[in-house]
């Protein structure tokens, strides 16, 4: 498991923590509605009742049930309403509702979100997960669990999974603001009967598939944020180290500026120049590119395209803003979004 590194973390994050630390897990209960975050002892003791109650149903140990949570933040769970809702939940297992468990764990999502790959050895690769608003980096607000039925340890497990967040899920930010609640677990049943191991013949391919469906999974979460008309890819290139290319490419995705010019269809390259040169990063600015879309706007650190061009360029609803650094090989990429009327109205009316 992967969790989120706010300070103030939720009481299923406390207790799936403990779980994953244990290594063995036979079961996870998500809610939707409520996020059990800041609801002190009594919070946790909701989340131990939760794993509780599906312990009873399954007939395993509490301690082997991880819990996962997403809402509202500071209310209590209707507890009178979740433990018979898990009996019922419990009682509809099957292999098909898949469908069904990434729709019942969406909030503020609009559509559900599953990826699956199959690799050559014939196991499989599956995911779901949630989250629309409050995506920012250490994760973002998402729940997510990836199972697989090939026969793998926890410890090799984590060697797939934190990798393959870095580089994926941690590199969605919607509105730069840290959830109390990620959560990304990766469960294997061994079902297929193929172990697989770190060093192994099939590891690569392994690591690799579990990072492709974190990846489609993440695109989704960017592709559904809260009020978005526009899935924003920041790609920069020519960075002298990787964590530099991050850097940049995070700080303009979190311009607010320039989110509001992207929804505008104003190719205002201005304020990609102006979020980069506030980062650490190593890079001269009187060498930088900039391009929307594949229309150059900018190089040089200066003006070369028509913004008329470029205007027309920001039309379609996916858009790549590409950065070159001109400072060395490195490059990273970060998805965000638009800012919108629709965000601010959606969030200004949450509680509600």
């Amino acid at each position: 498991g992967v969790f989120t590194s706010n300070k103030v973390k939720a009481a299923p994050v406390v207790l799936s923590q403990q779980v994953v630390a244990g290594g063995s897990a036979r079961a996870v209960v998500l809610n939707s509605g409520g996020a059990n975050a800041c609801t002190g002892k009594p919070g946790y003791a909701d989340a131990v009742a939760a794993a509780e109650q599906v312990a009873k149903s399954l007939g395993c140990e509490p301690g082997h049930v991880a819990v996962a949570s997403t809402g509202l933040i500071g209310t209590r769970l209707p507890m009178d309403r979740l433990l018979p809702g898990i009996t019922t939940a419990a009682s509809q297992l099957s292999a098909s509702k898949g469908p069904e468990a990434a729709q019942a764990i969406m909030t503020t999502d609009t559509v559900s979100k599953q990826a699956t790959v199959t690799l050559s050895s014939g196991v499989v690769i599956g995911g779901m997960a949630k989250g629309a608003g409050m995506m920012a980096p250490a994760l973002a607000t998402m729940l997510v669990v990836v199972t697989t039925d090939a026969d793998v340890s926890s410890a090799d497990l984590a060697a797939a999974l934190v990798p393959a967040t870095t580089r994926t899920f941690d590199r969605v930010d919607i509105d730069g603001c840290m959830s109390t609640n990620d959560t990304v677990l990766l469960m294997a049943s061994g079902a297929s009967g193929v172990p697989i191991a770190v060093g192994s013949d099939d590891w690569a391919e392994f690591a690799a598939g579990v990072a492709d469906v974190c990846a489609d999974l993440a695109k989704q979460l960017a592709c559904d944020a809260e009020g978005a008309s526009k899935l924003i890819t920041i790609t920069v290139t020519g960075a002298a180290s990787e964590a530099d290319a991050v850097d940049v490419a995070r700080s303009i995705a979190r311009s607010a500026l320039l989110k509001c010019a992207i929804h505008g269809e104003d190719a205002n390259w201005g304020r990609v120049l102006a979020a980069a040169g506030t980062t650490t990063s190593d890079f001269d600015p009187d060498l930088v590119d900039v391009s929307f879309n594949g229309v150059l706007l900018c190089a040089g650190g200066v003006e070369v395209g028509d913004r008329v061009a470029g205007a027309e360029a920001l039309k379609p609803r996916e858009v790549i803003i590409a950065v070159d650094l001109h400072a060395g090989e490195a490059s990273a990429t970060i998805l965000t979004s638009d800012l919108t009327a629709d965000y601010v109205h959606e969030n200004s009316a949450y509680s509600t």
